[in-house]
């Protein structure tokens, strides 16, 4: 089932478990902040998010430069389906998983409501004004203070 086969507005009426594969890729806004390298806390379990993002990520488009094999060539590269969003507390409070599991609305930036995938660079809410490829660098010394 093709997303134009569903409801065209698929995000607000169908629940994350029953999304096609299609639809839950069109559900990601883009913002690439699940890209970045992030810090745990091993005493209270605090997330820090830092501005090294993955040496795959196009940082103009922000979108993974070979998604198809992403995992192959990195390994930690996380891949969660509707099940897991309950568990990933590191997911910015903007993602569109994350509200989806809440019940909550997208924002207007997100391209399906919006109709255009720079509405998230416009609004300021993807990683391509600040992020940075990761060269080796020291992760600690590139830990960011925003919400995510």
């Amino acid at each position: 089932m093709s997303i134009v086969e569903r409801s065209p507005e698929f995000w607000q009426t169908t629940p994350l478990e029953q999304l096609s594969h299609a639809e839950w890729e069109a559900l990601c806004d883009g913002c690439a902040k699940c890209c970045l390298h992030k810090l745990e806390d091993e005493e209270d379990g605090e997330i820090y998010y830092t501005d090294l993002a993955c040496h795959l990520l196009d940082l103009q488009a922000c979108t993974c430069s070979d998604y198809p094999r992403r995992h192959e060539n990195v390994p930690n590269c996380i891949a969660f389906q509707a099940d897991d969003v309950a568990k990933m507390h590191w997911l910015p409070d903007t993602c569109a998983y994350r509200l989806r599991w809440l019940g909550e609305p997208l924002y207007d930036w997100h391209y399906l409501i919006s109709g255009d995938r720079n509405s998230i660079h416009e609004a300021g809410e993807s990683v391509r004004d600040f992020a940075i490829l990761d060269c080796g660098q020291d992760v600690e010394e590139h830990v960011i203070y925003f919400k995510p």
